[in-house]
C-alpha cells in the first residue's frame, strides 16, 4: 500500500471537531483516500492551466480557478 499524503490524526481530529463522537479507522481512511483523490484532480487541472499559460510555476490563481471549475 502506498504511503498516504494526508496524516491520519489531523483528519480524525477534523471529523471529531465537526461532531463525530467516535470515528472508525476505516472512516478516516476513506476520507483520507477521498481527499488525496480530489487533491490530485485539482492539482492536475491547475497544471493544465499553468501549461496553457506557458508557465512552469503553479500559482494560487491556477489552484483557485481549478477548484472553481471542479
Amino acid at each position: 500500500m502506498a504511503k498516504k499524503v494526508f496524516a491520519w490524526s489531523p483528519v480524525r481530529k477534523l471529523m471529531k471537531d465537526n461532531g463525530a463522537e467516535m470515528v472508525a479507522r476505516e472512516a478516516v481512511d476513506a476520507l483520507v483516500d477521498y481527499l488525496e483523490k480530489v487533491a490530485r484532480a485539482v492539482t492536475n487541472k491547475a497544471l493544465e492551466m499553468t501549461r496553457h499559460a506557458g508557465r512552469k510555476k503553479l500559482t494560487d490563481n491556477d489552484m483557485a480557478l481549478a477548484m472553481k471549475l471542479m
